[in-house]
Parts: C-alpha cells; sequence; structure tokens
C-alpha cells in the first residue's frame, strides 16, 4: 500500500515535538490520510500554525501545548484524551532536547539530567500513560524517531547519545514485551541528514540545501504505518 492510499479515517495520533521540523510534517501528513491528530510541544503559537495549516488543508487536529519533561503534564494529557476518545491508534515522537556538545568529563549534571528527562525519560512517561488506550486499537503504532549515536557513540555526542539510546532500549523492551499480547507495534526510524532547526545546531557549517527536507522523512514514517513490518523494526533512511 503507498503513502497516497493510506487512510487512517476515523484513527487518532498523537505527535511529540509537532510543532516544526520532522514533528509538524509528520502531523500533517497523517491529519491528510484523515487521522486526528493531537499536536504536542511546549510552544502554543507554533503548534497553533501547524493546527491551522492542517485545517486549512481539509485536516483535523487539537494542540496539547505542554512540556514532556512534567511527568505529570503527560499524566494529564492521557486522562485527557481518554475522556474523549476510545483509543490512541498512532503515537509518534519525534520530540528531542539536542544539548550542547561536549566532552564526558566536562558535562554537568543538570545538562545531563535535562538530556535524559525529554530523550528517555519522557518516553517511558509516554508509553506508561497512553499503553491502556494504545491496547484498545485495533491497530496501534508506536514510531520513535532515533540517531546514529545512539547505537555509534562518538566524541562531544555522550550526553545525545545516551539519553537516545536509553530510549532506544526502552522500546525495544516494550515491543519484545507486549508483541505477543498485544495488537502494539514498535519502530524506531533513524531519520539521517535532515533539514531540522537541531541539525542547522549540531552543523552550524553545513549548506541546509544539501540535506533532504522533513517532508520527505514525513512522507515514509506515513507509508510505514501501511506496511507489514515485525516489532520491533528499526530501520534508517538515506
Amino acid at each position: 500500500m503507498s503513502d497516497l492510499e493510506l487512510s487512517l479515517a476515523g484513527q487518532l495520533a498523537l505527535v511529540t515535538g509537532a510543532s516544526r521540523g520532522i514533528g509538524a510534517a509528520t502531523a500533517q501528513a497523517l491529519a491528510q490520510a484523515g487521522a486526528h491528530v493531537v499536536l504536542v510541544a511546549r510552544e502554543a503559537n507554533a503548534l497553533e500554525a501547524v493546527e491551522e495549516a492542517i485545517h486549512h488543508a481539509g485536516g483535523s487536529a487539537t494542540i496539547a501545548p505542554l512540556d514532556l519533561a512534567e511527568p505529570e503534564a503527560i499524566a494529564r494529557l492521557a486522562t485527557a484524551i481518554a475522556g474523549r476518545w476510545r483509543a490512541l491508534d498512532v503515537l509518534v515522537n519525534a520530540a528531542a532536547h539536542f544539548p550542547p556538545l561536549m566532552g564526558v568529563a566536562d558535562l554537568d549534571g543538570k545538562t545531563m539530567a535535562r538530556a535524559m528527562t525529554v530523550n528517555s525519560l519522557a518516553v517511558h512517561g509516554l508509553i506508561h500513560a497512553f499503553h491502556p488506550l494504545l491496547k484498545r486499537s485495533e491497530n496501534a503504532r508506536v514510531v520513535h524517531l532515533t540517531t546514529s549515536v545512539a547505537g555509534e557513540p562518538r566524541a562531544w555526542w555522550g550526553a545525545y547519545g545516551a539519553s537516545k539510546a536509553a530510549a532506544d532500549a526502552l522500546l525495544t523492551s516494550y515491543a519484545e514485551e507486549v508483541r505477543n499480547t498485544s495488537k502494539i507495534r514498535v519502530a524506531m526510524v533513524n531519520p539521517g541528514a535532515t533539514r531540522t532547526k537541531m541539525r542547522a545546531e549540531a552543523y552550524p557549517g553545513e549548506d541546509p540545501q544539501t540535506v533532504k527536507e522533513p517532508e520527505v522523512v514525513a512522507t515514509r514514517l506515513l507509508a510505514l504505518l501501511g506496511e507489514d513490518w515485525a516489532s520491533p523494526h528499526h530501520e534508517k533512511l538515506a
């Protein structure tokens, strides 16, 4: 099934990091396919712009401004969604915190804690809070954006790599735990070099025109939802 044929009509999707970049592009692709999309990020104004674009294109979305570093906020969101919808069909985690590039010996506790909180503990918080709703779906899919440095540690990238590696481990374990007891499937996708704000921060001298746009990743993620794959699924985009 191609992404153009995929219909998510009547399904509910939640996208974190939906205010810009890959998250925003993915949210718009999901809405175009018919899903109602819950847009999650810290910046309300940016979320409203994405919501407006979705509505203008004929889709539907709801914004949920919150900081993923606050576990109580995630729990409140899950409670609110459960009060309105029966199930969550798609959970896309595109949110990430990019800490300063520095040596491990120079990392202070605050910097490391922020990276672990947003990139790893928030992932656990999302799974813990939304697992009951995912179980109610007939075909629940969890898609998490990962990175090469999660599996291939690199000098100066310790905080980011470690925090993303922890999230990958959590989600791999989760996928194994639910594989035979539910219809929940988990995919970890490394988007590769993409024209995002985070990429610009990591590679300030790079010409952004030399890397792909977020919409390319969004198109692939949407297509992935219509494919049959074993969980946990791992994929890296060129």
